[in-house]
């Protein structure tokens, strides 16, 4: 039986914007879909890097995010540098925490404190629980 060939990690990451941005604008998979003519399955396939989005069909899908087409690649792997510096690699999986449920929770709850002694105390008390040690 033939192995399944992997999605290319440039699709999957693609996807992954395309959902993180669908999730920040609370947006579902349907109403995506819809907006752009195809079905949610569809959505779910982009999303996983399952199918290759098309150039055209990335355009549209940043029109109806309200993102530029750039939005889609930031970070992704095997990126040319920005402003002359490569990113460590391991700021990956802060793209990946922002795109779990969790992440988008917490980021949205702590975006409407709108006192910023409130989210500097927030941020002490995370990095606590974390065990990291105080910046001052």
């Amino acid at each position: 039986m033939a192995e399944k060939k992997k999605p290319n990690p440039i699709d999957t990451h693609v996807g992954s914007r395309v959902r993180l941005r669908r999730m920040m604008l609370g947006m579902s998979q349907e109403r995506l879909g819809e907006q752009l003519g195809i079905t949610f399955q569809q959505i779910q396939k982009y999303e996983k890097g399952t199918n290759r989005i098309g150039a055209s069909r990335l355009q549209h899908i940043a029109s109806v995010l309200q993102v530029p087409v750039s939005f889609f690649f930031e970070d992704a792997p095997g990126a040319a540098p920005r402003n002359g510096f490569i990113e460590s690699p391991n700021t990956g999986y802060i793209a990946e925490f922002l795109s779990s449920s969790e992440g988008l929770q917490l980021n949205r709850a702590f975006a409407r404190i709108g006192e910023p002694k409130i989210r500097r105390r927030v941020v002490e008390l995370v990095r606590a629980l974390a065990g990291e040690p105080e910046e001052h």
